[in-house]
C-alpha cells in the first residue's frame, strides 16, 4: 500500500498513525486511574496498545532503511520514531506500577499526571498531523507540550514533596515516589518529541 503513496506522504501518514495510537494508549491510562475498578485488565488494554506501537515504530524504521530519497532528514526520522515509542513505553511502565505494587486507588496527583499525559499526547498528535504542512502549527503545539511538561514537573515536584512530609510508611513513600516519577518521565519524552520536531522545522522552513 505505502508503496503507492509518494514518499513524503508515506511517513507523515505513518507518523500520523503513530500520533493515534499514542494518545489511544494515554487516555487508556486516564481512564485507567479514573475509573479504578479493574486495574489489571486495564493495564493489559495499555500493553496491547503500547505493542501495536512497537509495530508501528518497526514499520516506520523498516520503510526508513528501504527509502532511498526521504523528506525529512534520516536521523530526524529515526529519532523521531524512537521518542514516539518511549512515550508508550512509559505510559505501559506507569500503568504496570500500579498493578505491580497492588496500588488500593491513586491519589488525586497521579490523576493529575494522567490528564497532562493525555493532554500531551494529544498535542503531540495534533503536530504529527501538521507535517508536511503548516510549520508555524507545529511550533505552536511545540511551545504547548513544553508547558505542559512543566506543569508535570511541578505537580510531580509537590507531591513528592507531600510524600516525605506526610508518609509514615516507607514502603509506600518508594512505591509511590517511583509512580510519581515514572508517569512525570512520560511527559518527559513527549518534550523529547517536541524538540525534534522543533529541530524539523529549523531545518525545512
Amino acid at each position: 500500500m505505502f508503496g503507492l503513496i509518494p514518499k513524503e506522504e508515506k511517513f507523515f501518514e505513518m507518523f500520523r498513525q503513530m500520533g493515534v495510537i499514542i494518545t489511544e494508549g494515554a487516555q487508556q491510562l486516564k481512564t485507567m486511574l479514573d475509573d479504578y475498578a479493574d486495574p489489571l485488565t486495564s493495564q493489559r488494554q495499555i500493553k496491547d496498545t503500547e505493542h501495536k506501537g512497537d509495530t508501528q515504530t518497526h514499520l516506520i524504521i523498516k520503510t526508513l532503511n528501504k527509502t532511498f530519497i526521504t523528506p525529512l532528514d534520516r536521523e530526524d526520522i529515526y529519532s523521531l520514531a524512537s521518542k514516539l515509542d518511549d512515550i508508550l513505553d512509559l505510559i505501559d511502565a506507569s500503568a504496570q506500577r500500579f498493578v505491580m505494587y497492588n496500588v488500593e486507588k491513586p491519589t488525586p496527583a497521579s490523576k493529575e499526571l494522567a490528564f497532562i499525559i493525555l493532554k500531551s499526547c494529544q498535542t503531540v498528535e495534533r503536530a504529527l498531523r501538521h507535517l508536511g504542512g503548516k510549520f508555524d502549527d507545529i511550533n505552536d503545539c511545540c511551545v504547548e507540550i513544553n508547558a505542559l511538561e512543566n506543569e508535570a514537573d511541578r505537580v510531580c515536584r509537590e507531591a513528592i514533596s507531600r510524600l516525605f512530609a506526610e508518609e509514615k510508611d516507607p514502603i509506600n513513600l518508594i512505591k509511590w515516589k517511583e509512580i510519581y516519577e515514572t508517569l512525570e518521565k512520560a511527559t518527559d519524552k513527549c518534550e523529547d518529541a517536541a524538540n525534534i520536531l522543533e529541530s524539523v522545522v529549523v531545518k525545512h522552513a
